[in-house]
């Protein structure tokens, strides 16, 4: 059976079993069955009553003919979710350690003094 991609929008797992059911056209009994499980489970999971496991949830979906293919998106909560917050302190901090790529910059360069160079032929080992 081809396998076909749920929309990642729905990640409640209610919503997906009961979304991956309705597209696959099986019963209850049907996707149960297929799923090796009972149909009141597929119930409660459909309704919000219990909650599947991962491999539970994937085990249903799978069964229904459909994948279970999102992505994961590392998120940072705190005090404020405002993006715009978070990447103007993100430059901000990043101008404090501004990139200098020429010998003759003003302060240290990757350990250099100012005006320091590395020699243009490595020392002899001799």
């Amino acid at each position: 059976m081809v396998s076909k991609p749920i929309p990642s929008v729905l990640m409640d797992a209610s919503h997906v079993i009961r979304e991956a059911r309705a597209r696959s056209g099986f019963t209850l009994r049907a996707l149960a069955e297929r799923a090796g499980t009972s149909h009141s489970t597929i119930s409660a999971y459909e309704t919000g009553r219990m909650s599947p496991t991962v491999a539970t949830l994937n085990r249903i979906v799978r069964a229904a003919g459909f994948a279970l293919d999102g992505l994961l998106e590392r998120r940072i909560y705190g005090e404020s979710d405002d993006r715009g917050t978070e990447l103007e302190s993100v430059l901000t901090l990043a101008a404090a350690f501004p990139a200098r790529h020429s010998p003759s910059g003003p302060g240290q360069v990757f350990g250099r003094q100012s005006g320091q160079s590395f020699p243009s032929e490595p020392p002899d080992p001799r």
